[in-house]
């Protein structure tokens, strides 16, 4: 079904811009139809994860050796990886660098439990303006985004792209309302990440996946990266 799908999708010239945008819950989604760009889709965004991981490759993992011994201050291990979904609904293990204190489902179960407003927050955003799990070093990578550098080995193993749809945990798959998610590789970055994402759901999370499964391009993942640079300087992760 997912490579009749693409197949099928051609964009349109007067697609919307949805990068600067988070309101896209009341935005009008773009028509498709016709071939769109297969090529790029079926072989050359493959080949420019390849040669951005290697030229990544030596920078990213001496950056990521020094942020590991900064995380492993605190006895434990600095690298975490978590179930995810992935592409046709393949499970696959993704790697950051730890960012929570040990045992972080306990300590979030009791949070919920003892804050109704929390709660709300985490069924609306499945994320928390202010986790308690979150360690002080945790804080800082989240807010540039580092802790998610080991991510370029998921990546280097075809589970990944570095641009597409924000990895879901399996726990979540009941909760998006989507299904272009699972025809694409989930991102590093995209247009949600790039987003103002700390304002919106996690349901519309959906709509920036459609949009970017119907905007998939050479020019639009260029737009992206380069985004991407601004965000993290901008240090707005959570």
């Amino acid at each position: 079904m997912g490579k009749y799908l693409i197949k099928r999708c051609k964009l349109k010239p007067d697609l919307i811009d949805l990068e600067s945008r988070s309101d896209v819950s009341t935005m009008p989604l773009p028509v498709v139809s016709g071939d769109g760009d297969g090529a790029y889709r079926r072989y050359f965004k493959r080949l420019l994860d390849a040669m951005i991981v290697l030229l990544a490759a030596l920078p990213a993992g001496a950056l990521i050796g020094v942020l590991a011994l900064l995380v492993a201050c605190d006895g434990h291990n600095p690298f975490y990886r978590q179930p995810r979904v992935g592409r046709n609904g393949r499970i696959f293990s993704m790697w950051k660098l730890r960012t929570m204190v040990p045992a972080a489902e306990s300590v979030l179960e009791a949070y919920l439990a003892s804050s109704p407003a929390a709660r709300a927050e985490w069924a609306h955003h499945q994320k928390l303006r202010h986790d308690p799990r979150v360690t002080p070093i945790g804080r800082i990578l989240r807010r540039t985004s580092l802790d998610e550098l080991p991510q370029l080995w998921n990546v280097a193993r075809g589970e990944m792209s570095i641009v597409g749809p924000r990895p879901i945990m399996k726990s979540q798959t009941g909760l998006y309302p989507g299904v272009e998610y699972y025809l694409l590789l989930p991102g590093i970055t995209g247009f949600w990440q790039t987003s103002e994402r700390n304002a919106t759901s996690f349901h519309e999370r959906a709509h920036f996946d459609r949009a970017y499964f119907h905007r998939l391009s050479f020019i639009t993942d260029i737009r992206i990266i380069l985004r991407t640079f601004a965000v993290v300087l901008r240090a707005t992760g959570q």
